[in-house]
């Protein structure tokens, strides 16, 4: 089974990738034997977070597969309310985890504005999911030793990362890689090797990256059936608090 951590809904403006509908994540999800995603809306990301937070709930209120992944912002003014009332409306609407786009949306996650969004997510358990290049590795290590029982995912790794990862996730015990577009050569196998099972989530990027890119990367593998099975769904259920969910 695959849980998929990274997945967005939504019509892509500069990719040729779809419509971004629901009926095309499912049928994709069930091409490569996906169970469930973890989905964000293109909205949220290139439009209004507080818009595409609203819209994308209503795309999936009736689709147990796609799990909502909110986008957040600082409350510096205003635009998706206080941390509190944010964060306390997410965990009402079943929302599974909080996004942050820091660079497209122009402000500094490690900063003060942010911090007490990050807070509101670490008291309520709620995953941070991020993209590498939305900000650098000593922003994403600040984060991460600024809030320790926050989970951060970080996906979208690209080529020739592992050594700026490398220390980070020595220094943290909070910071997890997705597969989206983790492309050194047996970098899974080094990781895993390295930093332990735990520390690596599933993660296709989907729609504006091939699904078949981290399934491969993850079932050719040369981990054992239990690293496989661990990194596939098990890391992310127990990020999300749900390991008692049925698959």
């Amino acid at each position: 089974m695959l849980i998929d951590a990274d997945a967005m809904l939504g019509r892509h403006p500069r990719r040729d990738v779809g419509e971004g509908t629901v009926a095309e994540a499912l049928a994709r999800m069930d091409r490569f034997g996906i169970a469930e995603a973890v989905v964000s809306h293109t909205l949220s990301w290139l439009h209004d977070p507080a818009t595409g937070n609203r819209r994308l709930l209503d795309l999936v209120q009736d689709e147990p597969r796609l799990r909502p992944c909110w986008v957040l912002l600082p409350d510096t003014c205003g635009e998706t309310g206080t941390p509190d009332a944010f964060v306390s409306a997410a965990v009402g609407a079943g929302v599974a985890a909080v996004r942050a786009y820091p660079a497209d949306h122009g402000y500094d996650l490690a900063g003060r504005d942010a911090a007490p969004m990050l807070h509101a997510l670490e008291e309520a358990a709620l995953p941070l999911l991020l993209d590498a290049a939305q900000l650098g590795w000593p922003a994403i290590e600040a984060v991460a030793r600024a809030h320790p029982r926050l989970p951060v995912v970080v996906g979208g790794l690209g080529y020739r990362v592992l050594r700026q990862a490398a220390g980070v996730l020595a220094r943290t015990a909070n910071v997890h890689l997705g597969l989206a577009n983790l492309s050194s050569h047996r970098g899974l196998e080094w990781l895993v090797e390295r930093y332990g099972t735990h520390r690596v989530v599933f993660g296709t990027g989907a729609p504006a990256r091939d699904s078949a890119e981290a399934v491969t990367r993850l079932l050719w593998s040369e981990l054992d059936d239990d690293a496989v099975a661990a990194i596939g769904w098990g890391n992310l259920r127990g990020l999300l608090h749900d390991e008692a969910r049925v698959a």
